[in-house]
Parts: structure tokens; sequence; C-alpha cells
């Protein structure tokens, strides 16, 4: 076996011991979680940050997450948005901020008057620091991590490490999956989303995640499988991630994940020579092989529930009224509040008060867009836009960069459906911001424009 062979099967072999552990050793997800935020600073600061340290150890901490969650491992419920700023503060320290980044700069500005209303109105009774950090962590996470890779250089390789850093502790999640959950028949009767196959959390945060591990190991198969072994090790990984992530019944993290697989082989077939164009449709057809084949699979599993649960049906195959499972009326809500407070909206957490005082309920937001109207107003659209709108600037200034698109389509979608609770979809979109060099050397420290 070559050594590079060895080495990729060591890892994702450690990573599938993590995950067994954390099933049959519950309290070694609390060791795995503590360390991976101080190995983590202690890496980058060794480092120096020489080598993109900052974004390895933040990468890898998005991946565990969902993970940590699942299994009481994280120290904190929102370690990982605090870990990634700490981590990019940290790579700041050493390598600088991005001079150019102004509009990220505006952003973090804009949300400074919504957390001063929320000062004001916010009951009496409410954890204000609770719920302004709940809404806030995510942005300013985004915000801090955009300020640093705005324009910065890395190479592809590094991209492509990157991408693993955060895959891997992905593995962990699937194979503690595999192990809370066994036999998919036994508890499928329906066509909700299912906290059982999501590891008693939360099947949106856990479709989410194995939707991106999904779209990771897709890139690996196509511009890191260098080796046979390596096509069959991340083939396996495919599918069963892909497998794991359907039987949550969660439909968005997936639909995201499979629309990023899209965006990245149709990047790639266009900017393809006829050698590389008839190499990719070779593994266009394996993909499709495959991904019908676990579709397949899980149809058998779950008693064709999961086809009723894609076409939107009931188990008894009758058209449901809501598409959303009604997210739809929280959004509503919040364009209305958006409506009747247009200029500074009503102040970070107060949509939540709202909804409690009009309907009895408390209903946090799945939607960070309309979040974002509501509780921040005129600046919370401004904000939106400054965020739309400049990677796609900077996918004009380099169309080289295949990954622009992906990242900016798993922010986009996610914060539609799962606002940002986790940090996947703030750390992501900051990585779309990265100058992407197809011939920058890997080791050559990064460098601001």
């Amino acid at each position: 076996m070559r050594k590079e062979d060895q080495s990729y099967l060591m890892i994702i072999l450690f990573h599938i011991l993590i995950g067994f552990m954390g099933y049959a050793l519950p309290f070694t997800t609390k060791i795995y979680g503590y360390g991976i935020f101080l190995y983590g600073i202690y890496y980058v600061v060794k480092n120096q940050n020489r080598n993109n340290e900052a974004l390895l150890a933040a990468a890898y901490i998005v991946g565990s997450e969902v993970f940590l969650r699942m299994t009481d491992g994280n120290p904190l419920y929102e370690i990982s948005k605090y870990a990634v700023i700490v981590f990019i503060l940290i790579g700041m320290y050493y390598s600088g901020f991005s001079k150019g980044a102004a509009p990220y700069w505006i952003f973090l500005l804009l949300l400074v008057p919504g957390i001063i209303l929320a000062t004001v109105n916010l009951n009496f009774d409410t954890d204000m620091r609770k719920a302004i950090a709940f809404n806030m962590s995510g942005p300013v996470c985004l915000g801090i991590a955009s300020l640093y890779t705005f324009r910065r250089k890395i190479s592809i390789a590094e991209m492509n490490r990157i991408l693993l850093w955060l895959g891997l502790p992905i593995i962990s999640c699937m194979v503690y999956l595999a192990f809370y959950t066994p036999s998919i028949k036994d508890v499928i009767t329906s066509t909700e989303s299912n906290f059982q196959t999501s590891g008693g959390y939360g099947p949106n945060q856990v479709a989410t995640i194995l939707g991106f591990g999904m779209f990771v190991f897709v890139s690996r198969i196509i511009l890191e499988s260098k080796t046979t072994l390596h096509i069959i090790i991340n083939t396996i990984l495919v599918l069963n991630i892909t497998y794991r992530g359907m039987v949550t019944f969660s439909r968005g993290g997936m639909i995201t994940g499979f629309l990023m697989i899209i965006l990245l082989l149709v990047f790639l077939y266009f900017k393809s020579n006829t050698k590389g164009k008839v190499k990719l449709s070779y593994i266009l057809i394996i993909l499709a092989l495959a991904g019908s084949a676990t579709w397949s699979y899980t149809s058998l599993q779950t008693g064709g529930l999961i086809e009723k649960r894609y076409a939107n049906q009931d188990a008894a195959g009758r058209t449901k009224e809501s598409q959303f499972t009604g997210r739809e009326d929280v959004a509503q809500n919040e364009i209305n509040t958006f409506l009747k407070n247009p200029i500074l909206g009503v102040g970070v957490g107060v949509g939540a008060e709202i909804r409690k005082k009009e309907t009895g309920t408390i209903v946090l937001s799945h939607d960070e867009i309309t979040r974002m109207l509501a509780e921040h107003g005129s600046l919370g659209v401004v904000g939106l836009v400054l965020l739309f709108f400049t990677p796609l600037v900077l996918y004009l200034e380099n169309k080289f960069n295949m990954y622009l698109l992906c990242f900016v389509a798993f922010w986009f979608l996610t914060i539609n459906h799962a606002a940002m609770r986790t940090a996947a979809p703030a750390f992501v979109y900051s990585l779309s911001l990265l100058n992407v060099q197809l011939g920058l050397p890997q080791k050559k420290r990064l460098e601001n424009d």
C-alpha cells in the first residue's frame, strides 16, 4: 500500500473510531470537544498561522459541531461559532486581515443598532445576554471570518485540505448515527422529519451538515482521488453519508448538498478541455448510478416513505397543505413586522417575543433573511445585499474559483431553512471570499492583496 493511501485510510479509520466511541463511551465526546478547542488554539499559535492553520482549525470545529451537539460533547452549546472567531482572531494576529474588506466592516456596523434596540425593547424578564448572543453569534462569526478571508490568496490544494478537515468529523457523525439507529425500518412510520434517525437531535441541522459532507467527499472523488483506493474510500463515504442524510427525512440540507454538487460538476465541465470532459462524463455516470442505488436502497428501507417525503406527501400519499412545515407562517410574521418597523426593525431577539405575544408560543425563526428584516429593518436589507453581491463581484474577478458559487449557494439556501443555528453557513460563506489560485505553491505563506 502506498504511503499516501495508508495515511488517508488511517485518518478515516481514526474518525470512524471517534464516532463509535461517542456511542459506546459517551463521555469521550466531552474529551473530544474540549480537545478540539484547546488543541486548535495550540495548533494555530505553534505554527504562527504560516500555512493557514486558523482556517484549518476553524473548519474542523465547524465540521464537528453537530456531532458534538447530538452527543452532548460541546463545552458550550455555541462553542463552534465562538471558536471560529477565536481561531480567526489569532490568525489575524499573525497574518493580518484583508485591508479591502470594507463591505464586512460595514456589515458588522449595521448590526449595532439592532443590538442597541434590543436592550430597550426586550422584555424585562428576558435574559438579554442570551437572547442577543443566540441571534448575533452567527452574523458576527460570518463578519469576522470574512474580514480575514476577503481576497486572501490560497492554493487549490490548501482549499481542498480545508474541506477535508471540515469533512472528517462528519464521518464520525455518520458512524454515530449508524450505531444509534442500526435498523431504519423500525423507526420510520411517517414522512415527518425523524429525530430517531438523527441521533436524537434536530434533523434539520443533521441533514445540513451531512449534505455538506456529501459534497466534500464527492469533490474529493473528482479532484483529490489520486489512487484507486482513494476513489473507493471516498465513494463509500459518499454513499453512507447520503443514506444517513436522506433517512433524517429533512430535505433542506440534502437538496442543498445535491445542488452544490451539480454546480461543481457544471463548472468543471465548462472549464475542462475535451479530455477532461470525457473523464468528467465517466465520473458523472458513476455518481448517477451510485446515487440511484442509494435512493433505491433508502426507498426499500423506508417502505417508499422517502419518495412521499420528497413529493410533499404524508404516509397515506395525500399532498400536504404546507411544504415548509409551518415555517412560512413565521416568515410572513417577520415580513409583517418589518413592514411595521421598516427603518431600524424591532431589535435583536424581539421578533420571537412579538410572535409569543401574538400566538402564545415561542417560535424561533428558521429564516435568517426574514429575521434580519424584522429585527434590523432597512439596515438588515443593506447587510444582506452586501453579503449576497460581494462574492459575486469576486467571482467576476476570478472565474477559476470552482468552489465560490457552491459556497454561496450553501450559505444562501441554508440560512433560508436553518437560519444560522450552526457555524457552518457563516464559515462556508467566508471561504467563498478566498482568492483561490490554481498555480500558487501549497506551502506559500498566505498574503493579502
